[in-house]
């Protein structure tokens, strides 16, 4: 039997226990991840005394308050809302890139325009053809320079990815520590209790992870977990982590992708500020570098093609007033043969703002324009000449069955689109040798070329272009913005559910420590009685 003295003695070590708990719930109320812990008291098992039965006290056991679907919704909040701001943040930048009065194409290329109606109205004027050229120079640049500031982008986004993926190693290789730690304290607890402040460090780390990705755990029954990305791509497997890591493309190495154990696994990814950036690349990123590429491949073009019809003041014929390059070609791998591209004046307007996979099956050859799949068949066999869509492609004798090329025609055009002409007497503004200086025939068709609907099969203006690439990004922007504010709102409210039910509140447990204080004064009143009874008994046998 207890007695009195046991009784007590384990409503005092309960009360002391109790009150322990309390304190360390204080002593966290800020930090992170942390679960309020709570004692949870039980009565110990009564004997019978042939009397009836005597109860033996208070059994003590430290639990959290904790509740794995409120967790779970939590961290599926949280990768929902970082995706969906990443997204939002990077979706803004290029929308201030390609709107803003101070970085946009527009405003140059309207005034290069300006310039060119000028020299219509006065051919014979140099300071209207000097003007010109400088207009021709600063159109240049501003392509150039949006093109450059869309490739900053990029390379940050790319890096910011790299940092992610060496934080998320660095967070499974601590869970797979905490998984060890957590099995082993759980086989030396005799009633298998597990330890609440690792268990919490643990879900603060996967929580972490969430931001940058979407994570599923499986709980196991020794106590560890396991996390798992994507399509259920096992991160951490009890105390083994796997690391992943970045790596170029082999077509283009400005893009990157994902790999874990060598297997890519860009395109599985979900959620997370990762899955944003992914996002932001392939449907915003990319397709604006694209249409301004289509832009500047649609001007330089069309302007050449009029302007090398006419004659410049010298009685010249009309050279080139803009390069562009060439589509850029990049072989596929195991691909023996060569292939050359340039730009067809002729068939610019059918160009559309994608890259295009060229391959050959040892008779025909097939061009993919890879933005909507669409397959075009030419007869083979090489070498040959083929009327792609606003480019041509000779294929040398060389090339042989399974080859294939990725042909990128808009990309990089706006990055390497460059104004020829530095002498404005060289400018063709006459359709021919003997009408000069006042013929402004030619001039009148290049200042026409503004608003000529010749782009995207015949139905946009370069302006239309331009208007499409704006009103796509702030579209894009705008829906980004709306699903950031509902997903934050959702988080918020996971958040708050998840503090309601585990958070410390400090009137709490100033309550509790006024409870347990008086539980564990009136335990040792109690051990102070059998004392004096003791003492009482003692006394009385002398």
């Amino acid at each position: 039997m207890a007695g009195i003295l046991g009784i007590s003695t384990s409503g005092l070590l309960a009360a002391q226990q109790a009150l322990d708990v309390t304190g360390h719930n204080i002593a966290n109320v800020n930090t992170e991840g942390y679960s309020r812990q709570r004692v949870d008291l039980s009565p110990k098992e009564a004997q019978f005394n042939g009397g009836g039965y005597v109860g033996q006290g208070v059994s003590a056991t430290i639990s959290r308050v904790y509740d794995r679907f409120i967790n779970d919704q939590l961290t599926s909040s949280t990768s929902a809302f970082s995706e969906a701001d990443t997204l939002s943040t990077l979706a803004s930048q290029i929308d201030n890139m390609v709107s803003s009065q101070a970085t946009s194409v527009s405003p140059p290329l309207k005034s290069f325009f300006s310039a060119v109606n000028e020299v219509a109205n006065d051919p014979a004027s140099l300071p209207a053809r000097q003007v010109m050229l400088g207009e021709a120079q600063s159109v240049s640049q501003q392509f150039n320079t949006l093109s450059t500031q869309l490739d900053d982008v990029r390379k940050q986004t790319n890096n910011q990815m790299g940092a992610m993926l060496d934080e998320i190693n660095a967070y499974t290789q601590s869970i797979a520590v905490l998984n060890n730690q957590i099995v082993l304290d759980k086989s030396r607890s005799s009633d298998g209790q597990l330890p609440n402040d690792l268990l919490d460090q643990r879900d603060t780390l996967i929580a972490k992870i969430a931001e940058k990705v979407k994570v599923s755990t499986l709980q196991q029954q020794d106590g560890s977990i396991n996390v798992s990305i994507g399509n259920g791509q096992s991160l951490v497997l009890g105390d083994t982590a796997v690391k992943l890591s970045m790596q170029s493309t082999r077509d283009v190495s400005s893009h990157k992708m994902i790999l874990m154990d060598g297997r890519d696994i860009t395109h599985q990814i979900t959620g997370g500020q990762l899955s944003g950036i992914v996002q932001f690349q392939a449907e915003i990123l990319d397709p604006a570098q694209q249409q301004m590429g289509l832009l500047a491949v649609g001007f330089a073009v069309q302007f050449n093609e009029v302007h090398t019809a006419g004659f410049d003041l010298n009685a010249q014929a009309g050279k080139a007033f803009f390069d562009v390059g060439t589509p850029l070609v990049t072989a596929g791998a195991n691909t023996v043969g060569t292939i050359t591209t340039n730009y067809d004046a002729a068939t610019i307007g059918q160009l559309a703002p994608s890259d295009y996979q060229l391959s050959y099956d040892g008779s025909n050859f097939s061009l993919k324009r890879l933005s909507d799949n669409l397959v075009t068949a030419f007869p083979g066999p090489p070498p040959t000449t083929i009327e792609g869509p606003g480019f041509k492609i000779e294929t040398s004798g060389t090339v042989t069955a399974n080859d294939s090329f990725l042909i990128r025609p808009t990309f990089n055009a706006a990055q390497n689109l460059t104004s020829l002409i530095t002498d404005p007497a060289e400018i063709a503004a006459s359709s021919s040798a003997e009408t000069m200086p006042g013929d402004n025939t030619i001039a009148l068709k290049l200042a026409g070329l503004e608003n000529k609907s010749s782009m995207l099969g015949g139905n946009a203006t370069l302006n239309e272009v331009n208007g499409q690439l704006i009103a796509k990004v702030g579209t894009s922007t705008r829906s980004a913005k709306i699903n950031t504010a509902a997903q934050q709102s959702l988080y918020n409210l996971a958040k708050q559910s998840r503090e309601s039910l585990s958070g410390v509140n400090l009137d709490e447990e100033a309550a509790n420590l006024i409870k347990f204080k008086q539980a564990y004064q009136a335990a040792a009143q109690a051990i102070s009685t059998a004392s004096s009874l003791f003492d009482a008994l003692i006394s009385a046998m002398r």
